[in-house]
């Protein structure tokens, strides 16, 4: 009975103290591990694995992860391992949104151009016009309508291309993808109309807006759903997707999906901390729509999602030639509670079996016009200045009427002014004392 295979996940069994993770007994190879020679249970509960042959049983998962092409690496890297991992990178991220915060003040600030609030203004006088010049809206409106009707149509928004010979059998074929293709965008994934509908308003504002395309293990399909140009982190010197060192995906998520997600093994089970941190674009958004966080409100989790390049311990690039390491960074997508900061998962960003470990490209770059960076511009960074003349004059018209049909001035009762520190109001005649004679004397 000494090497008959034995299931390791029953009883909460654990190597050095450490879970498993909840890996299930299809996860591990049962039949390359032996039973062991002396299992130790601790007074939480769990048990220890000794191999008399001194094989080690992190070594074992280990292997079986390094099959495992989605494997979370997280449940077998040490802990130290990966509080270095967590440290650096919540560097970087914060290194990165500060370099580029003079962007998120002007696009903030550019909202106000919306005129989807009304301003009640006390300069240059009490009541004055708060209206706002709709030239960015109606633009933004116009793009929106366009673009939809272009990238949405009734049909479907996909079209195949025949390259090639062109036989009876490919155009069938093609047929066949494109109906196909067109009927999961259309019937199965739900939010694909939605999505690209917010992408399409978002777009003419920021210049830059992004689609995240991956498969969903809960939904079981395919999901594309939109990323605004703020939820999505690039270091300064970044010039495209493609070329960037890291990209960080920021995601609000409710407490209750992370433990989802947890109890599913996509993340790790460790204890998380709900935390949102300072958006000054979502409070801007939020005060623009007259939505308002209440104080009983649950928070959510805010989760970073960094692409990244990593020379992870035990799992270092080897050359085909000697076997040798080569120091070579690998791409990996590391996710990190930001709240305790904690890292919950780290999965391999390559395709099995590719030599050249090309990362997985999950985001689509949609630009309005090219900038002369990583962002594209948009309407506010193109027109905005005519937006706020625009304004400017349109509240001085509105006002230079109200005190044309509302005219105020001074009427004698003596020679003492009252009240002289205010400003008349339109409309108002207000009493001086004046001894005797014209008023204007």
């Amino acid at each position: 009975m000494a090497n008959e295979p034995t299931s390791l996940i029953d009883g909460g069994m654990t190597s050095g103290g450490m879970p498993l993770g909840g890996l299930s007994d299809e996860e591990i190879d049962v039949e390359m591990i032996e039973e062991p020679t002396e299992m130790i249970e601790e007074e939480d509960g769990s048990v220890v694995l000794n191999f008399g042959d001194g094989t080690d049983l992190d070594s074992l998962m280990a292997e079986e992860l390094q099959s495992d092409p989605d494997a979370n690496l997280a449940e077998i890297l040490d802990e130290r391992e990966l509080m270095d991992i967590s440290s650096e990178l919540m560097g970087y991220y914060e290194d990165d949104k500060a370099g580029r915060q003079e962007w998120e003040d002007a696009y903030t600030e550019g909202l106000d151009l919306l005129g989807l609030k009304y301003e009640n203004r006390d300069q240059p006088f009490r009541g004055s016009s708060g209206v706002t010049h709709p030239v960015i809206a109606e633009a933004v409106t116009q793009f929106q309508a366009q673009a939809y009707k272009e990238l949405l149509p009734s049909s479907g928004p996909v079209r195949t291309q025949i390259i090639g010979a062109t036989t009876p059998e490919v155009e069938q074929q093609s047929h066949r993808v494109q109906e196909f293709m067109n009927f999961q965008i259309t019937h199965v994934m739900d939010e694909y109309d939605p999505e690209m509908d917010r992408l399409l308003f978002y777009l003419p504002l920021a210049g830059s807006a992004f689609k995240k395309v991956y498969f969903d293990d809960i939904l079981d399909r395919a999901v594309s759903r939109f990323v605004p140009a703020d939820d999505l982190v690039v270091p300064y010197n970044a010039t495209d997707l493609s070329s960037a060192s890291r990209v960080t995906h920021v995601i609000r998520m409710n407490t209750n999906d992370v433990r989802k997600n947890q109890a599913a093994g996509f993340y790790r089970d460790v204890d998380i901390s709900a935390y949102e941190g300072d958006d000054e674009v979502r409070e801007k958004e939020r005060s623009l729509l007259g939505i308002e966080k209440a104080g009983g409100d649950e928070q959510d989790c805010t989760i970073l999602e960094v692409h990244t390049d990593l020379d992870l311990t035990g799992f270092e690039h080897v050359s085909p030639l000697d076997g040798e390491e080569t120091g070579i960074k690998l791409p990996y997508i590391v996710t990190i509670d930001e709240g305790s900061q904690k890292v919950l998962s780290v999965r391999r960003n390559w395709n099995e079996g590719d030599e050249y470990y090309k990362k997985i490209q999950y985001f689509s770059h949609y630009k309005f016009l090219p900038g002369l960076g990583f962002y594209g511009f948009g309407l506010l960074h193109m027109i905005g200045g005519l937006g706020r003349s625009a304004t400017s004059i349109l509240r001085q018209l509105i006002d230079a009427g109200t005190l044309a049909n509302l005219p105020a001035g001074f009427k004698a009762r003596g020679i003492r002014i009252r009240d002289s520190d205010e400003p008349l109001s339109p409309g108002e005649f207000r009493d001086i004392d004046v001894p005797g004679g014209a008023l204007r004397e």
